[in-house]
């Protein structure tokens, strides 16, 4: 047997080991589910005032840990980067994707945090510089290694 075929075999095992864990620890946590997924949704409703419908739509068992993310990076104001920031940086990548939903949803959470209408349009701005650069250094092909040492890099 080959080299690959022993490592093949061997991710497989792990896999299969991981996928069994994972279907146990869901078992044994079957009844805590409910409950996790229940205070969730109180606590969402605690925090915006109301629960969207798009909410109900997310598959319950994620809900959760989605919630938990949300709060810990994107609502916290204990974080590296202020509000105002964060919600400028998920502005600009929204234009980029684009996502008419956080779009505006961002740019009234950056106005709330007390972003200026110039700063609003210079994120954005910014956004369509650099994806009009990396459309122009992809596109061409720039060598990568060329392009950091011309730029100060090494």
């Amino acid at each position: 047997m080959s080299v690959y075929g022993t490592l093949s075999s061997t991710h497989s095992s792990i896999r299969r080991a991981c996928l069994l864990a994972a279907c146990v620890l869901t078992l044994a946590a079957g009844p805590s589910y409910a409950d996790e997924y229940d205070a969730t949704v109180k606590d969402i409703q605690s925090t915006m005032g109301g629960v969207p419908g798009f909410v109900k739509q997310f598959p319950k068992a994620g809900l959760p840990g989605a919630w938990a993310e949300v709060k810990a990076i994107q609502l916290s104001d204990k974080t590296a980067l202020p509000p105002k920031v964060k919600s400028l940086i998920s502005l600009a990548v929204a234009a980029q994707i684009p996502c008419n939903y956080c779009i505006w949803s961002d740019t009234q959470d950056a106005r709330r945090a007390g972003a200026t209408d110039e700063e609003i349009q210079e994120a954005v701005a910014v956004s369509a510089l650099t994806r009009h650069w990396s459309t122009i250094f992809s596109g061409m092909q720039v060598d990568f290694d060329t392009f950091k040492k011309e730029m100060g890099g090494q």
